[in-house]
């Protein structure tokens, strides 16, 4: 960000007298300073023998002297106290390079809030705002601007939060901090209003999930820890010796033990993703052959329903991605297809080349089965953690409540898309779109451009 050339400093010193021996010569003297230059004159003249005509030059041009001196009436000018007279300073090149210094959006203001800077993390992550204008045309936040006005009556400030509203909800801590340049006088108002805004949103989206998945996950944990506790006292009490029933009580542990052990796999790899949700893949991965591999690889699932796996052909499609978590994602979408689909149903997955909305090329895959469906109501929660459109059921399936929050998190890696749509008693679509990965031409065409860039080509 190019630094705006530093602006020349109004002199904020309030107007005073017309000169320090006017100050110093109290109010109503001017008579007694005629009266002793006159005196002097005539002193010179007769002890001296001046020639009258410079006797009478020289008084004159002492008593002009003393009016030019004093005020007039012979009053001095009072001066107005210093903080009725707000500063006006700009901030110099050197404090304008130490904002921009800042990793963290901060704004600049004097102590009426007019902006006089802003960094350059400020203009990328606000737009950028003119110098002169008062910050609340950028801020509309009515804390932050309580706030500043406090700053500059001097006061400090504590802390504000406050939240920003939209697509991607954002937290930010605000602090606005008085700047006194050194002067010789003390004054009450400051120079400044430094304005530093810190984005915490990672840290309470952080917050957030630790606590919905301590929740979550301690319910979850629950039932089958308590299912094997009770079936454990059961057999060390009163079935002790029940041999009927003894087979049937330890196939049931057996069972939610297992659940046990699919719900912290889940947990564990919906965690790895998180970790590095951050890092984009850069392998190349063919999804024109990811789908038939993950086809043959859940073949034997459909086979436990009677269900059918069919795989449209197509020609090549490239994306940058990680092989094996595309193979998750895929294998958990016919995977749950084929638990919540109909017994000896048919599901279908497809590939086709298409623009995506930001009109970077790519390619979506389709999971399509003909079960019952899901109410539209349900649609948009799906890939929440441990929501299911029926619990019961879902556990007979062996589901964790966690596929789709998986699949997610791995699509989002991978810059995509997910999308869900699904009519009751027709069938359910997910897809998956996927940036295209860029060819060896085009990495030729990029490089080439850029190349031309630098050398003022283009």
């Amino acid at each position: 960000m190019s630094l705006p050339p530093d602006r020349p400093e109004r002199n904020d010193t309030p107007p005073e007298g017309r000169g320090r021996l006017a100050e110093a010569l109290a109010e109503g003297r001017l008579k007694v300073v005629l009266a002793a230059a006159a005196v002097f004159w005539l002193v010179l003249f007769l002890a001296a023998g001046l020639r009258p005509i410079v006797a009478l030059l020289g008084l004159l041009a002492t008593a002009g002297a003393a009016l030019a001196v004093l005020p007039a009436g012979g009053t001095a000018a009072r001066p107005q106290p210093l903080d009725r007279y707000p500063a006006r300073r700009w901030p110099d090149t050197g404090m304008k390079l130490l904002l921009d210094g800042m990793e963290e959006p901060a704004f600049l203001t004097d102590a009426d809030g007019m902006l006089r800077y802003q960094n350059a993390a400020a203009a990328a992550e606000f737009g950028p705002a003119r110098v002169g204008d008062p910050l609340a045309f950028k801020l509309r936040v009515p804390d932050i601007l309580e706030a500043l006005n406090r700053a500059g009556q001097g006061e400090s400030v504590p802390p504000v939060r406050f939240t920003e509203r939209g697509p991607a909800e954002r937290h930010f801590i605000v602090r606005c901090s008085p700047l006194r340049l050194p002067r010789p006088e003390p004054r009450r108002r400051p120079d400044f209003v430094l304005v530093r805004l810190r984005d915490e949103s990672e840290a309470v989206r952080l917050d957030r999930m630790r606590t919905d998945f301590i929740a979550n996950a301690s319910h979850e944990l629950r039932t089958p820890l308590a299912s094997l506790t009770g079936f454990v006292e059961t057999l060390l009490g009163p079935a002790r010796r029940d041999e009927a029933n003894r087979e049937r009580f330890l196939a049931i542990m057996l069972e939610q033990a297992r659940r046990m052990g699919r719900l912290i796999d889940d947990l564990m790899s919906l965690s790895r993703l998180e970790m590095k949700a951050h890092v984009r893949p850069t392998g190349a991965v063919d999804l024109a052959e990811v789908l038939p591999a993950v086809a043959d690889m859940m073949a034997p699932v459909a086979a436990g329903r009677q269900a059918t796996i069919s795989v449209a052909a197509s020609p090549a499609a490239p994306v940058s991605g990680d092989r094996d978590e595309l193979m998750q994602v895929f294998a958990n979408l016919v995977e749950n297809a084929v638990k919540y689909g109909r017994d000896g149903g048919r599901i279908g997955l497809s590939l086709t080349g298409e623009t995506g909305d930001d009109g970077r090329p790519g390619f979506r895959a389709g999971v399509t089965d003909d079960g019952p469906g899901i109410p539209a109501d349900h649609l948009p929660r799906l890939t929440e953690r441990f929501y299911r459109v029926d619990a019961a059921r879902s556990r007979e399936q062996h589901g964790t409540g966690l596929g789709l929050a998986i699949v997610k998190h791995i699509v989002n890696r991978h810059h995509g898309r997910l999308a869900i749509r699904s009519e009751v008693g027709v069938g359910t679509t997910v897809s998956v779109w996927l940036p295209r990965r860029p060819g060896p031409e085009a990495e030729m065409t990029k490089t080439a451009e850029d190349a031309a860039t630098e050398t003022g080509a283009i």
